[in-house]
């Protein structure tokens, strides 16, 4: 019986290190023709903004939108395109709808888990995950066969209220 403890443990023990082997092989090789990148950390995309960012989301900022703020964080991986501005609730809906979520928006509690992490405040912004009223959801664009956005392969979407029936909403892409 230790034995086969013994074993397996030995066995799962190889198998993890040969699959995190392989994952790590995977992402510093790259076919010819390709390139790779060699950066370990991440920066920002020096002359990006919000016009760049809302091109790689095929996002229309909504007409009479304020605070329109983008931004690239360039990442070992891939880059993450940041994209926020305040406008009507229903222009936050109507943006949110275009995006096909994979959920409709509702409040969440503060998270760490944001793919935008830190970046909002890079753009002078209070983070959407650490405000008290946020709501929320997420796409992801080859899932649903959004054609215009198949070079996407995830969006987080955040609105937060500021006041009366102006939102901010805040869009993170990779």
């Amino acid at each position: 019986m230790k034995l086969r403890r013994t074993a397996r443990a030995l066995l799962l023990a190889s198998a993890a290190t040969l699959a995190a082997g392989l994952t790590l092989g995977g992402c510093t090789s790259a076919p010819s023709g390709h390139a790779t990148r060699t950066a370990t950390s991440s920066s920002w995309k020096k002359g990006a903004d919000a016009e760049e960012s809302a091109a790689f989301m095929k996002v229309q900022v909504p007409q009479g939108a304020t605070e329109v703020k983008g931004a690239v964080r360039v990442q070992p991986q891939e880059n993450v395109y940041l994209l926020s501005f305040v406008t009507s609730e229903q222009a936050a809906e109507a943006i949110t709808k275009d995006l096909h979520p994979d959920y409709p928006l509702a409040a969440e509690g503060p998270s760490s888990s944001s793919l935008s992490g830190d970046g909002f405040k890079h753009l002078g912004l209070t983070p959407p995950q650490e405000l008290k009223s946020v709501r929320t959801t997420s796409a992801c664009p080859p899932c649903v066969g959004d054609s215009r956005r198949s070079h996407i392969q995830g969006i987080e979407i955040h609105i937060g209220e500021v006041a009366g029936n102006r939102v901010r909403v805040y869009l993170a892409a990779y």
